[in-house]
């Protein structure tokens, strides 16, 4: 047990997506960080290959962020964004319409990824209602999708136990085919050559449903939470096409990938797809302030306001939406990602995370590899009749070595913070294939 800390102190907390009795049995307990190392209870250096969770990009503790949420909350703890406003809420929103791609003009804030997959939705919803489409009520994601824990979010998700346990969801969804395909693209770097075709999933789906009841499509431009699934090359363009054609919103669910995980600011802009809506957060403020964001093209809000039935255009929202400390932390991490050029290292770095990670080929239980960015992924064979137990025991092994990594099933995902550099990569990779090697 941890020094200071009781049984009880462990019990009181219901830990989310944690094998609970498992973790308080032999807890990882985190106690401070600077840049790309946590600190352990018991006094150890855990380098960060998971940037805290997916969200920690520019690294731990950074001064400029810091010292923003300290002076923020001396000026102005919280300001209402119901009928009123503040000053940096406006500016983070103009920054980010500057950020992003085509015309994705127009921002509405939230708390967390969840929300802003569940705002895409119910925008699309009402956008279609507005423009005289109300017909259009269908919401389309995809298989081993992950859209947060939203009712709207896990309805359009495809992780079987993020579903399977609450019920029958929101009516009328479907979903298209993941776009993972082993037998064609095991031990890929970057976009797979094969697979532009399971876009047109899509086209089918319009085919039973009919285009007029269909509002949205929501994807992951590459899928993280699931165990990274990287796009084939042409896929997101076909999808954009085959929405173009019927009327349909894309929506791009980029809480993972924007803010330079794979290099640029979005990856949109990365693989030149601009969709109808964009949603983010994680990184959006380096994650030291809860914060979510949704970005909407022109000619949606425009349609919005022009054909509003009510002085209030979209009945949505959240208490903290636009969060004065929340949106100095993320003016504040904009700042620093741009100063210190770190999607740009990312980038540069993509190459040698490649090799290195590819190197794990051949070690015990590894069926791929995959990376993009500053993102790889080492997936392995289960364990006969014990499917997630091989990759449980090698992400602990790995934290008892000194590094975090990410599991999912039996999939290791790492994603480091954009400070990164060869070395931590080496120090990273170097632990995870000596694991490999000790974990049967």
């Amino acid at each position: 047990m941890p020094d200071g800390m009781t049984q009880n102190d462990l019990s009181a907390f219901w830990m989310p997506f944690t094998a609970n009795r498992r973790f308080k049995k032999d807890p990882r307990i985190l106690v401070s960080a600077e840049g790309m190392y946590y600190k352990s209870h018991d006094n150890r250096d855990i380098l960060d290959g998971t940037a805290g969770l997916w969200c920690v990009n520019a690294g731990h503790a950074r001064p400029k962020i810091v010292e923003a949420v300290q002076k923020q909350v001396a000026e102005l703890d919280f300001a209402p964004t119901f009928q009123f406003g503040h000053p940096k809420a406006f500016e983070l929103a103009s920054r980010l319409r500057d950020m992003f791609p085509g015309d994705l003009d127009h921002v509405f804030f939230t708390n967390s990824g969840s929300e802003s997959a569940d705002t895409a939705l119910k925008i699309a919803l009402a956008y279609q209602r507005a423009r005289g489409q109300g017909t259009r009520t269908r919401l389309i994601g995809r298989e081993r999708g992950y859209h947060g824990t939203g009712f709207g979010g896990i309805t359009v998700g495809g992780i079987v136990k993020n579903r399977m346990y609450f019920g029958s969801l929101l009516a009328g969804a479907d979903h298209i085919r993941h776009t993972h395909d082993l037998e064609h693209n095991a031990f890929t770097k970057g976009e797979p050559e094969y697979g532009a075709h399971f876009a047109d999933d899509l086209e089918k789906l319009v085919t039973l449903h009919d285009a007029s009841t269909i509002a949205a499509v929501i994807v992951e431009p590459m899928a993280g939470s699931t165990g990274v699934l990287l796009p084939p090359k042409g896929y997101l363009k076909r999808l954009r096409e085959i929405c173009d054609k019927h009327g349909i919103l894309l929506i791009f669910d980029e809480v993972i990938t924007a803010f330079g995980r794979l290099g640029f600011a979005t990856a949109a802009e990365r693989l030149g797809v601009v969709p109808d809506i964009l949603t983010c957060a994680k990184g959006l403020t380096n994650a030291v302030i809860p914060m979510g964001a949704v970005a909407v093209r022109k000619e949606i809000y425009d349609t919005m306001l022009d054909k509003a039935d009510a002085p209030i255009e979209l009945f949505h929202g959240y208490t903290y939406s636009g969060h004065p400390v929340a949106a100095a932390a993320g003016l504040a991490s904009l700042e620093t990602y741009k100063e210190e050029g770190l999607f740009e290292n990312a980038l540069a770095l993509e190459p040698y995370l490649a090799d290195a990670i590819h190197s794990l080929k051949g070690h015990p239980n590894v069926v791929d590899i995959r990376n993009m960015g500053l993102v790889a992924a080492v997936e392995l064979s289960a364990r006969p009749g014990a499917p997630g137990e091989r990759g449980y025991d090698i992400m602990v092994k790995a934290y008892e070595k000194g590094a975090m990594v990410r599991v999912t099933g039996d999939i290791i995902a790492m994603s480091p913070p954009l400070i990164c550099e060869k070395k931590h990569i080496d120090d990273l990779v170097g632990i995870l294939g000596d694991v490999l090697k000790e974990v049967a």
